[in-house]
C-alpha cells in the first residue's frame, strides 16, 4: 500500500444544492488538503491527495421542502446518495449545503459508520477560535427558520444578528434569483445592499455567508471588498481535509 493510502481516509462531498456550489466546494476541499500536506511538511503532487468523491446529485429545494410539508422532500434522495458515497469507502462526508442540514440527524443516523460533519458546529466553532463575539447571519428562509445556526452560537456564547425582513428578500433574490440561474451581477448587488445594511445597523460585523451560493458573488464585490466575510463552506471543506488527513 502506498504511504498516502496507508495515512489518509476517503472521503466524501454530498452535492448538487446547487451544483456550482458544490463544484467550489470541490475547489475549497483541495485548497485545505494543500495546506494540510504543508502542515505536514509533505510535498504537494497528485499523489499526495486523498480519495475523495464528489456526487452531484439532483436534489429538490431544501427551503421549499422545510416551508411546504406537502413538498418533495430531499431525504430519500440525500440519504440514498450519502449511502453510495459510504459504498465508496468515505468514511467521513461534507454537505455541500447549509439548509440541507436540517436532516442532518436521520443522514447521520441512516450511515453510522460514516463521520457526517455539520457546517454550523464546525463554522462556529471556527468563531470561537477567532474570538469573535457577534456575526451576522446571511441565509435562505429555510436556514433561518430551522434555526441551524442557533445550538451552535448559544453553546459558544457567540451572539447572532439575524437580518430585517427586507434584507432576507435581498438574500433570497441573490440566491434564487441570481446565483441559482446564472445571473451573477443581480446576485452581487442584492448580496450587497443585504451586507451594507447590516453594516450600517450593526457596525463592522462578521458576516458569514450561510448559503453556499453567497460566496459565489459576494467576495467579488468591490463593496465588499475590506468587509470580515466568513465562509462556512470554506471552513467545512477545512474539516473534511483534516479528516481525509487523520489531523
Amino acid at each position: 500500500m502506498a504511504d498516502t493510502e496507508a495515512t489518509t481516509a476517503t472521503v466524501g462531498i454530498l452535492a448538487g444544492m446547487g451544483p456550482a456550489a458544490g463544484v467550489d466546494f470541490a475547489r475549497l476541499f483541495l485548497q485545505s488538503c494543500d495546506a494540510c500536506l504543508l502542515e505536514r511538511g509533505q510535498a504537494i503532487n497528485d499523489q499526495a491527495y486523498p480519495e475523495h468523491w464528489l456526487a452531484q446529485v439532483p436534489i429538490v429545494d431544501r427551503t421549499r421542502a422545510l416551508n411546504d410539508p406537502e413538498a418533495p422532500q430531499p431525504l430519500e434522495a440525500t440519504r440514498r446518495t450519502l449511502g453510495r458515497l459510504a459504498d465508496l469507502g468515505a468514511q467521513a462526508v461534507a454537505i455541500s449545503c447549509n439548509t440541507a442540514h436540517a436532516w442532518h440527524a436521520p443522514l447521520q443516523a441512516s450511515a453510522p459508520g460514516v463521520q457526517l460533519l455539520h457546517i454550523a458546529q464546525e463554522t462556529v466553532a471556527e468563531l470561537a477560535r477567532r474570538g469573535t463575539r457577534q456575526a451576522a447571519l446571511l441565509a435562505t428562509t429555510g436556514t433561518y427558520r430551522m434555526g441551524l445556526y442557533d445550538p451552535a452560537f448559544e453553546a459558544h456564547g457567540i451572539r447572532c444578528i439575524v437580518p430585517d425582513e427586507q434584507t432576507r428578500r435581498w438574500l433570497m433574490e441573490g440566491i434564487y434569483d441570481g446565483v441559482k440561474v446564472g445571473r451573477l451581477a443581480l446576485a452581487e448587488e442584492r448580496f450587497v445592499q443585504a451586507g451594507m445594511r447590516l453594516r450600517e445597523q450593526h457596525g463592522d460585523i462578521a458576516l458569514v455567508m450561510a448559503c453556499t451560493e453567497i460566496p459565489l458573488a459576494l467576495p467579488q464585490a468591490v463593496a465588499a471588498r475590506d468587509w470580515p466575510l466568513v465562509d462556512p463552506s470554506a471552513i467545512l471543506a477545512r474539516a473534511l481535509a483534516r479528516a481525509a488527513y487523520r489531523m
